[in-house]
Order: structure tokens, then sequence, then C-alpha cells
């Protein structure tokens, strides 16, 4: 069997669970299963997740658009394998992951009839011939974790007991408040300005330890916080971090504040409280979590009529701004979200 899952850290933190409940099915105990991922989250998937997993093949998808020589490599690779069933779970399909289910040339190709969100409908209606089953997402499921929990099911043909997300951690006497001021993609982020005002009322407030955490693209950011920051002294992590110690920082912080990355999702799974700050392109696919993840963000947004716009924003805004959705979350909201949990830290 073959899984093929290549998108982000967050998403994979968010499906994860569901790969030992495909090893442990009666259905599939006595098959191999692979794993065709993103090289992002590979110290992730094999620092945890190896036990459930035969073979990892890790890749940059969207690489191989313009590099036919290493498709063709891939694919006979693939191929080679004799995949009796290859599972795409992944809700919104993309033309090259339905390209690398079909170069498995495997006769039993099962994923959801998705969107045309990430994929263009003409090429969608190429790729729909690619699979043997289609599996159709009922309207009333939208968090992004239930969907993969219905795909599983429908799949494995039995209800599955995972409910939340888990990734093991050895839990630390509330180690500081760490915060992600970078999003990935810069529209998706509440202003650096913001966050350098909030951390000095954090401040004001508690002698706990701050981090600052992200990766190398928050690097500018987190320099033009610590530069503001001169005798306040925080931790500037940004960029110096490898995945498994990031997961180990969050799971023994005492607050986790962050923009909707894959931060919130590693707190939810480390039973870390945070605070996410919001936006409207991905609601409630992603965030908020439904009520009975109890671990689930505190999440600050402004609700606007276009929000689940897939960030295809209506709006025109310069590159240096963020989308309105964003920018329109308040400090002041954000501050009274954090302001009860960092009474509970204490000093």
């Amino acid at each position: 069997m073959l899984i093929i899952k290549t998108d982000a850290i967050g998403d994979y933190v968010l499906f994860r669970n569901f790969i030992e409940a495909v090893k442990t099915s009666a259905l599939y105990n006595n098959h191999k299963v692979d794993l065709l991922g993103n090289v992002l989250w590979q110290d992730l998937a094999v620092n945890y997740d190896a036990a459930f997993v035969d073979e990892f093949i890790f890749l940059k998808a969207n690489d191989y658009y313009n590099s036919p020589l290493e498709t063709l490599k891939l694919a006979w690779r693939l191929f080679k394998k004799n995949y009796s069933v290859v599972l795409q779970p992944t809700y919104s399909r993309t033309l090259i992951n339905d390209s690398f289910a079909a170069l498995t040339g495997s006769r039993q190709i099962i994923g959801f009839e998705g969107d045309s969100v990430s994929i263009p409908t003409r090429y969608k209606n190429k790729t729909d011939k690619f699979y043997k089953e289609r599996l159709i997402l009922p309207q009333s499921i939208r968090f992004e974790f239930d969907r993969s929990k219905f795909f599983f099911e429908s799949v494995l043909g039995e209800v599955i007991s995972i409910k939340i997300l888990s990734i093991p951690t050895e839990k630390n006497a509330n180690n500081g408040i760490v915060i992600f001021p970078g999003a990935g993609i810069f529209k998706r982020s509440w202003q650096k300005e913001r966050f350098l005002a909030l951390i000095k009322r954090i401040k004001q407030h508690t002698d706990a330890q701050i981090y600052l955490a992200g990766g190398h693209g928050d690097v500018g950011t987190g320099n033009f916080i610590e530069e503001n920051l001169p005798e306040q002294g925080i931790n500037n992590l940004i960029g110096k971090t490898s995945l498994p110690q990031l997961i180990d920082l969050i799971g023994g912080a005492a607050l986790v504040i962050a923009n909707e990355t894959s931060a919130v999702h590693i707190a939810v799974a480390t039973k870390t409280p945070s605070v996410c700050i919001l936006g409207g392109g991905h609601f409630e696919r992603f965030a908020p979590y439904p009520a009975y993840f109890e671990t689930g963000p505190v999440c600050v947004y402004q609700k606007m009529e276009c929000f689940y716009c897939n960030w295809n924003c209506i709006y025109l805004t310069t590159e240096t701004e963020p989308y309105p959705c964003i920018e329109k979350v308040s400090f002041e909201n954000v501050w009274q979200a954090i302001l009860p949990l960092i009474q509970q830290y204490g000093n």
C-alpha cells in the first residue's frame, strides 16, 4: 500500500495519527505501508511514525512539475513496488499528486472527489479517471481532521477510535511562552509591529521567558523584534531549530501564540494552551477547532462576509500589507485572549 500526503507540516500533524489506524486495521494489517511525503516534515515522520511505515519516500512535490527526468525516475520506483492499493487522502487534490498516484499503475486508487481549489477543473476532470473510487465528503464535515477520519473510516470499513491529535512529548515545568510571528506567507501574518507591542505588554505582566520561533522565512521579523527589545531579553530561535526540537519546545511551553500555522496544530497535539490569530481564508477547515477538542486554540478573528475564500482575496492590497481579515484582528482583542492564560501561568 502507498499513502500519498505531500502537503505542509500542519496538514501532516492533522493527518498522521491515522497512519496507525491503517497499519492496525483488519483490512490492511498484513500489508506493508509506504508513505510518499513532503521533505519539510521528514524529521517529524521519521521520529514519530516510523513504527507504522515500512518505507518513506520524501520529496518536494512542486519540483516535479518541471523535472521530467526526476518524474520518470520516481515513476519507475513507484511502479516497481506494484502497490495493490494507493490512498490519496488530501481533499483539495493537486495535479502532481494525482499524477503520482497514476504513475504507480495501481488498479485501486482511492481519493476524495474533492474540489478545484488546488487543481484547475479542466485537469481535474481528466485526473478523476485515475481513481477507482472517489469519496464524496458530507457537507457537514468541514474540519480537516474530521475529513481525514471520514476518509479512513470509509476506506477501512470500520469506526476509528482516534478523537484527538497526539504527539508524545515530555512535559516540562511550563517552560515559558513561545511566539511564532510568521505564517509562511507574509500576507497571512499579523504585523510585526503588533507582535513587538504584544511582547512588551506580556513583559509587563509576567517574568516568563519568551521564545521567538519559526522558519527561515521569518528571520527578518525575528530580528526586527529582537532589535527593538534590547534590554528586555527574548530568546530568538527563529530558523535555528529542527522540527523535533520545535515540537519539544512547544510541548514544554506554558503558552503558544501564533498566526494560523503548524505551530497551532502542534500545540494542540502536545496539549499546550495556544492563541491563534486567525484570518478567514480557510475558516473552520483548519481553525477554529471543533468544541470537542479540549486543547483547541483560543482563536482571535474579525468575521467578514468574505470568509471561506480559500485565500483568494477580493480586496486589493499592496505586497507589504496583510490581508484585511488579518489586519482587522485588533491588538486589544488578542491581548484579552492571552491575559487569562498568562494569569494562569503566574510569574
